[in-house]
């Protein structure tokens, strides 16, 4: 058996985030750097072997009075050509939504849903498939929960499952996230 230990790709984030009472909206930009450990002829790899941009907007419906809430976030993103390959894949464009009912100020149920279609086909000397267009939709339902995490941290669990449909060269079927994140305590509103 081998092993590697290694670095994956830098992955830079920026973001810009205002609200409007239950109105909250969102412009972001991020992106991979290749200097993750990449080998063509490795089945798996930390790092993808080509550099992309993602940019999208995003916006939030989120009524604390009634406890619901709605968020939907589309993007591009943009593939450079692996050099190790000579393949670069096609731009895509990506929409998520979610729309949830709080239970209490902690829970929350709800359901998930995306959409993902290759807008550009793949190209370079490696693309033998020819462009190889792909997509795929998914919907499904997550529970969510807020908890204390320390005297100043914010803590944030949340499942979902997707049922992928619809796919075009790509796999579809089940699919499950777990997330934990981790922030600042929000701070409580200045009198």
């Amino acid at each position: 058996m081998r092993s590697l230990t290694a670095f994956g790709d830098v992955l830079p984030h920026a973001a810009l985030k205002w609200n409007d009472d239950v109105d909250n909206y969102l412009v972001y930009m991020t992106g991979g750097i290749p200097v993750g450990s990449y080998d063509p002829d490795r089945l798996a790899n930390l790092g993808l072997g080509h550099g992309a941009m993602d940019g999208g907007v995003g916006y939030t419906y989120l009524n604390p009075d009634t406890g619901r809430e709605f968020s939907i976030v589309g993007g591009l993103t943009y593939n450079f050509k692996n050099p190790d390959t000579d393949y670069r894949n096609g731009i895509d464009g990506h929409v998520d939504w979610a729309a949830s009912q709080f239970l209490n100020e902690h829970v929350h149920v709800g359901v998930v849903g995306y959409a993902y279609q290759q807008l550009t086909g793949d190209s370079g000397e490696g693309a033998t498939l020819g462009d190889f267009k792909s997509r795929v939709f998914g919907v499904g339902p997550q529970l969510g929960c807020k908890f204390d995490a320390g005297d100043e941290t914010a803590g944030y669990v949340n499942l979902k499952g997707y049922y992928e449909f619809g796919a075009k060269n790509r796999p579809e079927g089940w699919n499950v996230w777990l997330t934990l994140a981790f922030s600042p305590a929000p701070k409580p509103p200045m009198k």
